[in-house]
């Protein structure tokens, strides 16, 4: 049995180059609202163990900012809270992909 359920990795990458990367969508703001809002909905709970955790690079910049659910494994793009929402509750609190933000 692992320790947690799920890990929820957000890139969080900002080049200094100022070419594409994740922060440059808000990032680290969106890692921390999830967060916060896992928290305030009682997740994780003894059933349902997440944690997030920020990332380097994922090298996807071209998708947009990025996040992907471990173990399963599946990569997503959000443009706002509300599809981090949807991510929350479909995915990490009732274990379904969210197939319109799947890439």
């Amino acid at each position: 049995m692992n320790f947690y359920d799920k890990h929820v990795f957000f890139c969080t990458n900002q080049r200094e180059d100022g070419s594409a990367c994740c922060n440059n969508h808000g990032a680290q703001k969106a890692r921390d609202y999830v967060k916060r809002r896992v928290k305030e909905l009682g997740i994780p709970d003894d059933r349902n163990r997440i944690r997030i955790n920020t990332a380097g690079c994922m090298d996807r910049c071209g998708e947009g900012p990025v996040i992907v659910v471990y173990p399963e494994g599946t990569w997503y793009t959000y443009v706002d809270e509300s599809d981090l929402d949807e991510i929350i509750e479909e995915h990490l609190k009732n274990g379904r992909v969210v197939e319109r933000l799947k890439i």
